[in-house]
């Protein structure tokens, strides 16, 4: 599982060091692509397979389900962790998620998000004043309810 906030640099070369905790669950190899909010998703091979399955379930006669799936897996990449745990971010995906230098890693359960820090800072902003309410609308009883 992955948790927490990480803040880093990418180096001249586009290559950011992951935190060590989640080098340990990545393995040698995981997934970057686009993902939602204009930041970066990094999925460990296994859930990488997980979603693919998902999204090829996925009817083709849906323009959203066929618009979705093309944009997500062409911004897709295979990284391989290299011997100090840094991977390359393809400048297009840097682009896509306005990442110059400064970058904000976190852990979202299942996968990992880089995010540009201003804008993961100007998103949390936001998050942190709605998150008492997104808690209440996670459900019938909210996600904190006993029992739960």
């Amino acid at each position: 599982m992955f948790i927490g906030e990480y803040h880093h640099n990418l180096d001249g070369k586009g290559r950011l060091i992951l935190p060590a905790k989640f080098r340990n669950h990545l393995g040698d190899r995981c997934i970057v692509t686009r993902g939602l909010d204009h930041c970066l998703f990094i999925f460990p091979l296994p859930e990488w397979q997980a979603l693919e399955n998902k999204l090829r379930n996925l009817p083709l006669t849906k323009p959203e389900a066929r618009a979705f799936s093309r944009f997500f897996f062409s911004g897709a990449t295979e990284c391989e962790l290299d011997a100090q745990g840094r991977i390359l971010l393809p400048h297009s995906l840097r682009d896509y998620a306005s990442i110059n230098r400064e970058v904000v890693i976190i852990g979202v359960a299942t996968r990992i998000e880089i995010w540009a820090k201003d804008k993961w800072l100007e998103y949390s902003a936001q998050a942190e004043k709605a998150y008492e309410k997104l808690a209440e609308k996670m459900g019938d009883d909210g996600i904190f309810a006993s029992g739960a």
